[in-house]
């Protein structure tokens, strides 16, 4: 039987890993691949090199939106598709991510959890969530 308290605490766990992780991916195409690295990159697969920048984006907004729990479904929504591309660009490398230049394996476990995250919501501690809530005792208040 779930307890509905602790998958608050699950939820919760998920996001902030998930939050960090793409954090510290979209941080490490700027400090270490850096930007014109990483859009050159994105050009040898055959992509648009502003399409580097807007991933970048994507993963560093995405994680910080997650780690604080503000509109976390749409944002889980809304890394699918980066993820997918992922999947596809090491889909060639083989099922292993330790198989040369990375297998498909994280990904495709990236994309599950953020379709779980997406299903769960935001969890406790969750900035758009104490928002609302706040919202609600404010108009409770005032009534």
């Amino acid at each position: 039987m779930t307890n509905v308290r602790n998958a608050e605490y699950a939820a919760l766990l998920l996001r902030v890993t998930l939050g960090v992780l793409f954090l510290a991916h979209g941080l490490l195409k700027i400090f270490v691949f850096t930007l014109p690295g990483t859009a050159k990159f994105f050009e040898s697969l055959g992509y648009p090199s502003l399409l580097a920048y807007v991933v970048v984006a994507a993963e560093i907004g995405g994680g910080l939106a997650l780690i604080f729990g503000i509109v976390t479904r749409v944002v889980s929504l809304t890394l699918i598709p980066l993820m997918i591309g992922a999947l596809i660009v090491h889909l060639p490398n083989g099922w292993l991510f330790s198989n040369a230049n990375g297998g498909w394996e994280f990904p495709a476990l990236w994309t599950a959890l953020l379709i779980v995250q997406a299903l769960l919501g935001p969890g406790a501690f969750a900035a758009g969530r104490l928002y609302a809530e706040g919202q609600a005792l404010r108009s409770a208040a005032r009534d």
